[in-house]
C-alpha cells in the first residue's frame, strides 16, 4: 500500500515563497493567532488606508500547510476589506468541512482537505489577519 506524501511540491514551493520580511513600515495594526490543534502561530502586521489592507507582513511558525496558506494570503490580502477576509475564511472553512467549493485563489491548498489535523493551520493566516484588523 502506498501512502501519499504529507506535502505536495506545490505546498512546499508556496511555503518556501514566504517573504523574509516580518514587519511593515508604518504598521497600523497587528495581531497573532495560534492553532490549538498543532501549536502553530502567525503574527500579522499590516497597514491600512481607507479601510483596505495596504501592506501585510507575517511572522509564521507553522507546518508547510500553514506556511503555504500564509503565502497565498500574503498575495491575496492587499487591497482587501475586512469583510472580504471574513468571506474568504468562511469559504475555506466550509470547503474544509466538505461544504462548498474551494475558492480558486486557494486551489493550491486542495491537499489539506483530507488532513483534518491541518485544517487549523490552513485557517490560521486568516485568523491572524482578522485579529490584526480588529486591533
Amino acid at each position: 500500500m502506498t501512502r501519499e506524501p504529507p506535502y505536495t511540491l506545490d505546498i512546499l514551493r508556496l511555503a518556501a515563497s514566504l517573504p523574509v520580511e516580518t514587519s511593515v513600515a508604518g504598521a497600523t495594526h497587528a495581531g497573532e493567532a495560534r492553532s490549538v490543534t498543532c501549536g502553530s502561530t502567525i503574527r500579522a502586521e499590516l497597514r491600512t488606508a481607507d479601510g483596505r489592507i495596504e501592506a501585510l507582513a507575517q511572522k509564521v511558525t507553522a507546518c508547510a500547510y500553514g506556511q503555504a496558506s500564509a503565502a497565498l494570503v500574503q498575495g491575496w490580502a492587499p487591497g482587501r476589506l475586512r469583510a472580504e477576509v471574513i468571506v474568504m475564511r468562511a469559504a475555506l472553512k466550509a470547503w474544509l468541512e466538505g461544504r462548498g467549493e474551494l475558492p480558486e485563489t486557494l486551489a493550491a491548498l486542495a491537499p489539506v482537505q483530507g488532513r483534518t489535523g491541518r485544517h487549523g493551520a490552513a485557517l490560521l493566516p486568516f485568523d491572524a489577519l482578522l485579529k490584526a484588523l480588529d486591533s
